[in-house]
């Protein structure tokens, strides 16, 4: 059975995106080599760029 926290990090949502198939090719391979996804190096990715930029959102104008 799930938890609550499990739930609150549920994967529920896709991202879309069009590259050029040679580039994604090479970024699939590089996360091979590296032992890691491509998934999961994207939301590493955006879970960074996120914390860095939302502050930025939180200041007064």
């Amino acid at each position: 059975m799930a938890t609550k926290k499990n739930k609150a990090n549920a994967k529920d949502s896709q991202l879309i995106i069009r590259i050029n198939s040679e580039l994604k090719d090479n970024f699939i391979s590089l996360c091979d080599d590296m032992d890691t996804s491509a998934a999961r190096e994207i939301r590493q990715f955006i879970k960074r760029f996120v914390a860095e930029h939302e502050s930025e959102n939180e200041k007064p104008q």
